[in-house]
């Protein structure tokens, strides 16, 4: 990823959020990986969080409280992401999730494979593509 920016995965499973840390690990991604449990703490992180530079959210959709979508809806609404590229990175095949993120701008949508060695493929290729892409 970009040096010196800050990765957001929103995401309720702990062990989901420990695989991903594994996997930044693994891959000697060195970016600050923030971890919040769902879309109301995204939110409240993005409205309170002037001091830290984000390169790229990773958004779990099925969530408690706020899930994914929703998230997406109201900080779209609030200028909130800011150009902040978001990738859905969820166990959801179903059609109408990601016709709807790909709606409200989403980046990216990745399923989250089930087998740690094609998860670490997957992350090994959001790292690339956001480390070649040019962020505004």
């Amino acid at each position: 990823m970009k040096e010196q920016m800050t990765v957001l995965l929103v995401e309720d499973d702990r062990v989901d959020a420990m695989t991903v840390r594994r996997a930044f690990r693994d891959l000697q991604i060195t970016n600050s990986l923030d971890i919040v449990s769902d879309g109301e703490e995204a939110l409240e992180y993005l409205r309170n969080n002037g001091h830290r530079r984000l390169g790229i959210i990773l958004l779990d959709l099925n969530m408690p409280r706020m899930n994914g979508i929703e998230f997406l809806r109201i900080a779209r609404q609030e200028n909130a992401l800011n150009g902040t590229p978001v990738v859905v990175l969820t166990t959801s095949r179903e059609e109408q999730d990601k016709v709807g993120t790909f709606d409200l701008g989403v980046a990216g949508y990745m399923v989250k494979p089930v087998d740690y060695r094609q998860f670490l493929e997957v992350i090994r290729t959001i790292n690339l593509y956001w480390t070649l892409s040019e962020l505004p």
